[in-house]
C-alpha cells in the first residue's frame, strides 16, 4: 500500500471511528495497517487513538507503537505510563513498548514506576529495564549483529529474548530433549527468579513448540502474576498450537481470572481458529457478566477466527503473526 496522506487520513478515520459506526475489529485492521506503514504520520495517527474509551484498543495502540520501534513514539508512551487514571493494562503495554523501542532515555522514566501501586505496571517496568540492559550487553549486541537467515519464525519484538542457545528460530530436533523442556519449565515456574529470566524461558519454550513445551507453558497459568499469565496466553497466540486450546478455554471461562489474562486467551483462541473455540468466543462476547475488555477481545477474536476459516490471503497489511493474525500482548 502506497503511503500517501490520503491513505493515512482514511486509515486514521477508520481507527478513530470518526463516523461512529465502525466495528471494533475493523478499527483493529486499520491499526495494524497503519503499523505496517512505519511512517511518522502513521505513528501520529495511532497516537490520536489514546483518547478512546476502550482499554483494549488503547492497549493495542501501545503494542503497535512498540513494535514500530521508532523513538518518536516515546513521549506518547511515557505520557500513557504516567497517567495513573489510565487502565493498568494500557499503562503496562506502554511500558512494554518502551522496552521494545529500547532507548537508553527510557531508563530513568521506567525506574520511576518500579514501585507503582499496580503490580502489572511495576513488573512490566522491571522487565523493560532488563531488556534494555540485555540489548546493550555483549550477548545482546552479538545477537543483533549476527546473520538472521535462520531467524524469522517469530518476527515480533518480544519483551525478553529466549534463553541463550535458543535465540534464533526453532532449534533442530536433535538439540532437544525432554530434559531441556523440563529444565526450562523449572525456570519458568520459579518465583524466586527475576521475571526477565522466567520470560526468557517462556520464549525458549515457544521456540521449541512441541506439545511438551505447550504443556510446560500451560503450567504457568497457576502463577500469581497476571502479567506473567497474560504473556503465556500471548505466546500461545504465536504458537497456534491446537494442543493449547483446552488451557486457553479454561482461562477464558474463569471468572476469577484477571481480565488481562482472559482477554489474551480469547485473542489466542481466535488466532488458532479451530472449530471448537468459536462457541466459547461467542458465549463470552454475549454474556452480560463478561467484562468489557473480555467482550471486546472475543469480538476481535471472532473476526480473527472467521479470517482463519476463510480464503482471505491477508488479514491486514503488516499484521504480526507467522501463519496468521496476532494482536498484541
Amino acid at each position: 500500500m502506497a503511503t500517501t496522506k490520503e491513505t493515512i487520513d482514511a486509515l486514521e478515520k477508520q481507527l478513530l471511528n470518526s463516523s461512529g459506526d465502525i466495528p471494533l475489529h475493523n478499527r483493529f485492521r486499520a491499526l495494524f495497517t497503519l503499523k505496517s506503514l512505519e511512517s511518522e504520520a502513521a505513528i501520529a495517527a495511532i497516537a490520536k487513538g489514546f483518547q478512546d474509551e476502550s482499554a483494549l484498543l488503547k492497549h493495542e495502540l501501545a503494542y503497535c507503537l512498540g513494535q514500530m520501534k521508532n523513538p518518536i513514539a516515546l513521549p506518547v508512551l511515557q505520557g500513557v505510563l504516567a497517567d495513573v487514571n489510565e487502565d493498568p493494562m494500557v499503562r503496562h503495554e506502554a511500558a512494554e513498548a518502551m522496552g521494545a523501542i529500547s532507548s537508553g532515555s527510557s531508563i530513568p522514566i521506567l525506574k520511576l514506576y518500579l514501585n507503582d501501586p499496580n503490580r502489572s505496571v511495576r513488573e512490566t517496568c522491571e522487565i523493560a529495564l532488563a531488556k534494555i540492559e540485555w540489548d546493550n550487553s555483549p550477548e545482546g549486541r552479538a545477537h543483533y549483529s549476527a546473520p538472521t537467515s535462520e531467524d524469522g519464525t517469530y518476527t515480533s519484538i518480544d519483551p525478553a529474548p529466549p534463553t541463550s542457545g535458543l535465540l534464533k528460530g526453532k532449534p533442530a530436533p536433535q538439540d532437544l530433549s525432554r530434559d531441556s523442556v523440563e529444565s526450562l519449565k523449572t525456570t519458568l515456574r520459579d518465583p524466586a527468579l527475576p521475571l526477565f529470566e522466567r520470560y526468557r524461558a517462556m520464549f525458549a519454550l515457544r521456540n521449541i513448540g512441541t506439545d511438551e513445551a505447550v504443556d510446560a507453558l500451560a503450567s504457568g497459568f497457576s502463577d500469581e502474576s497476571a502479567l506473567f499469565k497474560h504473556e503465556i496466553a500471548f505466546v500461545f497466540g504465536q504458537l497456534l498450537s491446537p494442543h493449547s486450546v483446552p488451557a486457553l478455554v479454561e482461562v477464558l471461562r474463569n471468572n476469577q481470572e484477571s481480565d488481562m489474562v482472559r482477554h489474551e486467551a480469547a485473542e489466542a483462541l481466535g488466532g488458532i481458529g479451530t472449530p471448537e473455540v468459536l462457541p466459547h468466543l461467542q458465549e463470552w462476547m454475549a454474556r452480560n457478566d463478561s467484562p468489557r475488555v473480555v467482550r471486546e477481545s472475543c469480538q476481535v477474536a471472532i473476526d480473527m477466527w472467521e479470517y482463519e476459516n476463510s480464503d482471505q490471503f491477508q488479514y491486514a497489511d503488516g499484521l504480526e503473526k507467522v501463519q496468521s493474525v496476532q494482536v498484541g500482548a
